[in-house]
């Protein structure tokens, strides 16, 4: 029987670490999740248009969201360079990527990624072949195209996680941190999301996963740079056509 007195001790040799509360389910987090997913969501498909400005509150009426997760929010899609915020401006998401500036995208990354891959072929452990492994196979079973972002969305985050887990397997924090900065995917789709290029992505991953298996650094490297050549050229195309 428990006692209600004040000075009651635990009997001797009895355990005396306090038990911890039970845990709490963060209701917060995910509603700050879904908040962020649906704006990103209709910048991706250009509901909120490029270049147009923000507003917090409308924002919050639609989604019927208090202010403070949509802030939150726009935060992070500035992290991802989907938004810009200017003093006394407020927000405004950024412009669509133009020829130019896709190739110069692919300049950075045909400048890190084929590195990346030759050091993770040398330097990935086990666990991180395994979640490279993983994506791949994930990615095969996911749809690539659609006319919306809900469609697509998850193939575009499989696509950019696999190219974030070989940064992080060259061991080189400073490298990882570059390429994932980029949020080259984001901007990519956000251009267009290319009919019929998911299966070309998944078999050129899979010849990437293969040299770095086999650990051929020389292979790893190549297979990378012959991965992003094509995806922009891929995606150069697609954007003549559309003009």
């Amino acid at each position: 029987m428990l006692s209600d007195e004040p000075h009651a001790h635990a009997p001797e040799g009895a355990a005396t670490e306090a038990v911890p509360p039970p845990r709490v389910l963060p209701q917060r987090q995910v509603l700050a999740d879904s908040v962020y997913e649906a704006i990103k969501a209709m910048v991706m498909d250009h509901k909120i248009k490029p270049g147009a400005r923000v507003g917090i509150e409308a924002l919050a009426r639609y989604l019927e969201v208090s202010p403070t997760p949509v802030r939150e929010a726009l935060a992070r899609l500035e992290a991802d360079g989907l938004v810009t915020k200017r003093s006394l401006a407020g927000y405004r998401t950024t412009d669509l990527l133009t020829v130019e500036g896709i190739e110069e995208l692919f300049e950075m990354r045909l400048l890190l990624e084929p590195h990346a891959a030759a050091l993770a072929a040398e330097r990935a452990g086990e666990a991180q072949l395994d979640r490279m492994e993983a994506l791949l196979e994930e990615m095969r079973g996911e749809p690539e195209e659609g006319g919306s972002y809900a469609v697509y969305g998850r193939f575009a985050a499989l696509d950019q996680q696999f190219h974030d887990a070989l940064a992080a397997a060259s061991g080189r924090g400073l490298l990882a941190d570059a390429v994932e900065r980029l949020h080259a995917h984001l901007h990519i789709f956000r251009v267009s999301a290319i009919a019929g290029a998911g299966p070309a992505t998944v078999a050129e991953h899979d010849r990437i996963l293969r040299a770095v298996l086999r650990r051929n650094a020389d292979r790893a490297a190549q297979t990378m740079r012959e991965h992003l050549q094509s995806s922009l050229e891929r995606q150069l195309i697609c954007m003549r056509e559309d003009n």
